[in-house]
C-alpha cells in the first residue's frame, strides 16, 4: 500500500479507540469492527475499504488487525487509564465530534456562487495597489536634506540616485520597480502611500537601512486571477468565515463559561511549570559493574 497509509496509522488509531471506545472491555459487534475500519482506510488512504486494491486491502487489514491487537494489549496493561493517554483520547474524540458538526452544518447551509462573487469582489477592492517608485539611501539625514533641495531646485532624481545612493538600485537611477505596500518596511510603505504621482518626500525617511528620500512614478490596480481559476480558494474562505460566525453562535449558547475557561488555560499555559528532577549521575561506586 502507498506510504500515505502507513504514515496515517496512529492518527488512524486514535481516531479508532475515540470513536469505538475501549478495546477489550467487550467483544465489538460486526457492524461496529465494520464501521472501525471503515474508519481506519478513510483516515489513512482517503478512500473507501470497497475501492483499495487487493494489495492495498490485504495490508490495510493486517494494519488494522495489528492495531486492535495492540490497542487491546495497551487496555490489559492500563495504559488507557494513563493521564496523557486518556487527555488525548478526549482531545480526538473532541476534534472528530467538532469537525463533523461543522461540516453537516458547511453541507446544510451551503455558499452560494453569488456569495462567492461578493467574496471574490470585496478581496479585489481590498486589495491595495502596487506602487513604482524610486529613491536615494544615504546614511546622513543632513545629506537626504540636501538631496531634497537639490530636487526641489529641479534636480534630476536619477541622476542623484546614481551620484549618492548607496543601494544597489542606484545604478538604475534608484528604480525599485513594481511592489506591494507589504514587501517594504512600514516606514518606507507608509511614505510611499502617502505620496502622490510624480512627487518625492519632502523630508528624509527614516528606516533600519539609513536615511531615504523617495520619488512615486506610478501606481496601479494588482491583476488578480479571474474568479473562475480561484474560485475553490474563494469558496473556502467563505466557508471558513461562516464556520467562524457559527462557532461564535454556538459559544452563546454553550453551557460552558467562556470566558472563564479561557481565561483559566491561559493562565496556566503561563504558569510555569515544575520540572522533573534529573536522576542522579552513577558514582564509579554506583556504577553497573564497579564491584
Amino acid at each position: 500500500m502507498n506510504q500515505r497509509l502507513a504514515l496515517a496509522g496512529c492518527t488512524a488509531l486514535l481516531l479508532v479507540l475515540a470513536g469505538c471506545g475501549q478495546p477489550g472491555n467487550k467483544a465489538p459487534t460486526p457492524a461496529a469492527t465494520n464501521a472501525g475500519f471503515e474508519a481506519f482506510v478513510k483516515a489513512a488512504a482517503r478512500k473507501s475499504a470497497a475501492e483499495l486494491t487487493p494489495e492495498e486491502l490485504t495490508e490495510a487489514v493486517n494494519q488494522y488487525v495489528g492495531m486492535q491487537v495492540a490497542a487491546e494489549a495497551a487496555v490489559k496493561t492500563g495504559l488507557d487509564k494513563d493521564p496523557d493517554v486518556g487527555a488525548q483520547l478526549d482531545l480526538t474524540r473532541a476534534n472528530v465530534l467538532s469537525e463533523t458538526l461543522l461540516a453537516r452544518y458547511l453541507k446544510a447551509n451551503p455558499v452560494t456562487d453569488g456569495e462567492i462573487q461578493a467574496e471574490y469582489d470585496a478581496q479585489v477592492a481590498a486589495t491595495p495597489p502596487e506602487y513604482h517608485a524610486r529613491h536615494i539611501l544615504v546614511d546622513d539625514k543632513s545629506l537626504a536634506e540636501a538631496i531634497i533641495q537639490k530636487l526641489e531646485a529641479k534636480g534630476d532624481f536619477a541622476a542623484l540616485a546614481k551620484q549618492y545612493s548607496k543601494d544597489s538600485s542606484a545604478q538604475n537611477g534608484g528604480d525599485l520597480g513594481w511592489f506591494s505596500p507589504q514587501a517594504m518596511v512600514k516606514e518606507f510603505a507608509d511614505a510611499v502611500v502617502a505620496l502622490e504621482k510624480g512627487k518625492f518626500t519632502t523630508a528624509p525617511v527614516q528606516t533600519q537601512y539609513g536615511w531615504h528620500v523617495i520619488q512615486l512614478d506610478d501606481t496601479r490596480a494588482v491583476q488578480l486571477p479571474p474568479l473562475d481559476q480561484v474560485k475553490d480558494r474563494v469558496e473556502q474562505l467563505v466557508q471558513r468565515k461562516r464556520v467562524a460566525a457559527h462557532l461564535q453562535e454556538l459559544r452563546k449558547e454553550s453551557k460552558l463559561d467562556v470566558e472563564k475557561l479561557s481565561a483559566a488555560l491561559t493562565e496556566y499555559a503561563k504558569t510555569p511549570k515544575e520540572k522533573a528532577p534529573d536522576a542522579p549521575a552513577a558514582t564509579p561506586a554506583e556504577a553497573p559493574g564497579a564491584n
